[in-house]
């Protein structure tokens, strides 16, 4: 289940999300994910936050799948880009070889660290042979709320490519930076690739 009190910080502070929901560099590994893919591939967009990344996929010519576990952040992604955007926590995923790849871009960080595991797994399962993942995380040690309220479970880079092909996973290409948070505070960041092995 998602947690209450980190969908009450998204639901106060939807607009100030949007206004800042692309970090510098973030088209660049979108981009650069999409690239991989065939035209018209159908992507889902996990944990859509308020819905760019879907937006930009639509634009480019793929069929994103958007959803988010926060009706605000849903809101937004329907009004704003006019995408077919949904209510979904991450334990409600349950397709099976429905999507050529899962862009999941700083979203299951929210996940615990017992549930994550299994969320690895149900993207697996979600994606067609050999469809591909990309993982955006915060990296760290332990689990924490942030400035806002927002709980984070954290890993360090080597804990998440080991989840990931634990998974079932083949990583293909990992890279790590430093950023600015919606709270104000840094963070170091792992984004990841992985093809479903």
């Amino acid at each position: 289940m998602a947690d209450r009190q980190t969908l009450e910080v998204y639901a106060r502070r939807t607009g100030d999300y949007a206004a800042r929901a692309f970090a510098p560099g973030e088209h660049k590994a979108l981009d650069a994910f999409l690239d991989r893919l065939a035209p018209g591939a159908r992507v889902l967009d996990l944990g859509c936050g308020t819905g760019e990344a879907s937006a930009r996929m639509a634009d480019r010519g793929y069929r994103p799948d958007p959803v988010d576990a926060s009706p605000e952040m849903v809101r937004h992604a329907v009004d704003a880009w006019g995408l077919p955007a949904r209510v979904m926590t991450f334990d409600a995923l349950d397709a099976d070889a429905a999507y050529d790849a899962v862009w999941a871009s700083f979203s299951l960080l929210h996940a615990t660290r017992g549930d994550f595991p299994g969320h690895l797994r149900a993207i697996r399962r979600a994606l067609v042979p050999a469809g591909l993942f990309y993982l955006g995380m915060k990296l760290g040690t332990g689990a924490a709320r942030d400035r806002l309220g927002r709980f984070y479970t954290y890993y360090t880079q080597d804990e998440l490519a080991e989840l990931v092909r634990a998974a079932g996973f083949r990583v293909l290409h990992d890279r790590t930076g430093k950023g600015t948070g919606l709270d104000g505070s840094g963070f170091a960041w792992c984004q990841l690739t992985a093809q479903a092995a």
